[in-house]
């Protein structure tokens, strides 16, 4: 989120406009906030590769806290802000963060993480007031420094966290080059030319800006000089209004969120104006090929696809033009060297799918984390995978079809269901838990959980209910059961894994499974 020429030759022009309150960042003041938090930091003693840690929600403050870190040569990790504070707690502690910013809408639960942070030294709170002590206002603590650049200014990146099959998240590690801060990473290069980021590009982005995409968007657009709207949430209807209200050229959505604009009534999807779209980005989860038929229909053939993961190690893409020749697929590759393997390390006939590997285009790895990164490496370590499955047809096209690890995709989401099944084993009256997605129209998938009681328990009503209350208590409401069904006994194979396919195929039947 480095702006570079641009704030020197366009101080006036919005950097960030926020949605509903309407407030806006002009590029100058948004490279002076920068600066001055960027001294902060190097007084209080962060080098480059050092961390920080930003855990809050969609706010006016968001960008500068990233930004100061790209020009600091820092690494920084934006945590979903709906974390508990014991989740919170281990990311923070798990990055090295010696610094964590928060907004006073998450105080309270950055203050009951930091309990359990020793090496935490600092706390900053953007739009609140400071303690006396290692909690300091942003504005305060930021005052006495300078709004020039740093002497020793060189590029940082940020280090968000993705889960695993284990459940606990991981950081995502590249390599960072002594690198001017206007020198991004390759990876980065190419996908600014491959998603079209230009001068003048008006950006709309809905979803929370600790996710991936949304996050490199943003940074993507303020890299050549762009403006862009910033929702606080997303809402149909007012999405719809912002690209009327800001001739919106560009925006990156998940499929929810078109799904959710369809199902709006046809008078009132057609009360906006849209012409100005040129490029609509999706990803994240699949998209439903008779939701993005329509939106296709709707808005033209602005809609482009990608596939790939926040680890970058390879990506396809396709325009709605290939879509529409090959509906369903998610693109073509672009970045990195695509195969299709089976569990034997084979290369699988056209048709048939498999294990998608990518010949590494950019090196990762997580971060103190040498078992589960080896796990995600070819023996030889020159492929890696995600663990997703899928098929080429005869055009190199990529048709997704499953998820090894039965990672749940909600709302564009990703869950990662062991860490609750490790939690609800831990309940006194429940001998054993599997936690999987089940089709829900709206969000794609949601959280089902299927339970062994104790066998002096009863199942039914009163136990789901204790049991959701219990997860409600220890994870974000987004890893928690929506339902919970119970059962005898779980299957199990002799070596004590969960076969869990069994259990998921009762509530999906025929439908085809669909991962990303």
């Amino acid at each position: 989120m480095y702006p570079g020429k641009y704030a020197a030759q366009y101080p006036d022009r919005p950097a960030f406009i926020m949605a509903e309150s309407g407030e806006v960042v002009t590029y100058g003041e948004y490279e002076a906030r920068c600066n001055r938090l960027a001294h902060l930091l190097r007084a209080r003693g962060l080098q480059r590769l050092d961390h920080y840690a930003i855990f809050m929600e969609n706010n006016v403050r968001y960008m500068e806290c990233c930004g100061a870190g790209e020009r600091a040569g820092h690494y920084y990790t934006c945590v979903n802000s709906y974390l508990t504070a014991e989740e919170l707690a281990y990311i923070v502690n798990n990055s090295e963060s010696q610094v964590l910013i928060t907004s006073q809408y998450r105080r309270e639960v950055a203050l009951a993480a930091l309990a359990h942070c020793p090496n935490v030294q600092l706390c900053i709170v953007v739009d609140g007031p400071g303690d006396g002590g290692k909690v300091v206002s942003l504005d305060e603590a930021t005052a006495g420094f300078p709004d020039t650049p740093i002497a020793d200014e060189s590029l940082g990146n940020a280090m968000l966290y993705s889960s695993g099959t284990t459940g606990q998240p991981k950081g995502i590690l590249r390599p960072l080059p002594e690198n001017a801060p206007d020198d991004p990473l390759p990876v980065y290069q190419f996908l600014m030319q491959l998603w079209h980021c230009r001068e003048g590009m008006i950006l709309l982005l809905p979803a929370p800006l600790y996710h991936s995409a949304p996050h490199v968007a943003l940074n993507f657009t303020i890299r050549v000089g762009g403006t862009t709207v910033i929702m606080e949430r997303f809402d149909a209807e007012l999405y719809l209004s912002l690209i009327e209200k800001h001739r919106i050229t560009d925006s990156q959505l998940v499929p929810t969120m078109f799904s959710r604009m369809l199902k709006l009534p046809e008078a009132v999807r057609k009360a906006y104006d849209v012409s100005s779209l040129e490029v609509v980005v999706h990803g994240a989860a699949p998209c439903p090929a008779p939701v993005k038929q329509q939106m296709i229909e709707w808005w033209g053939p602005v809609i482009e696809e990608y596939y790939g993961a926040t680890e970058a190690q390879g990506l396809t893409y396709c325009d709605s033009a290939e879509w529409l020749a090959h509906p369903g697929t998610v693109g073509q590759v672009k970045f990195g060297e695509m195969h299709i393997l089976d569990d034997e390390m084979q290369p699988c006939p056209t048709g048939t799918p498999g294990t998608v590997w990518f010949v590494n285009a950019s090196a990762f790895e997580y971060f103190n984390d040498a078992e589960r990164t080896a796990e995600a490496y070819s023996p030889d370590r020159s492929m890696s995978t995600v663990g997703d499955m899928g098929y080429v047809d005869e055009e190199g096209y990529l048709y997704l079809t499953d998820r090894a690890t039965f990672m749940i995709i909600s709302g564009g989401v990703n869950i990662y269901p062991q860490e609750c099944e490790n939690l609800l084993i831990t309940h006194p009256k429940v001998m054993d838990a599997a936690v999987f997605g089940v089709p829900n129209e709206d969000f794609g998938d949601e959280v089902k959980a299927v339970v062994q009681a104790m066998p002096a328990e009863t199942p039914g009503d009163e136990l789901a209910h204790e049991l959701m209350q219990f997860c409600h208590e220890h994870l974000a409401s987004m890893k928690c059961p929506r339902s919970i069904d119970f059962i005898d006994e779980l299957p199990r194979l002799p070596t004590g894994k969960l076969y869990k396919r069994v259990l998921r195929d009762r509530y999906w039947g025929d439908r085809q499974s669909r991962i990303l």
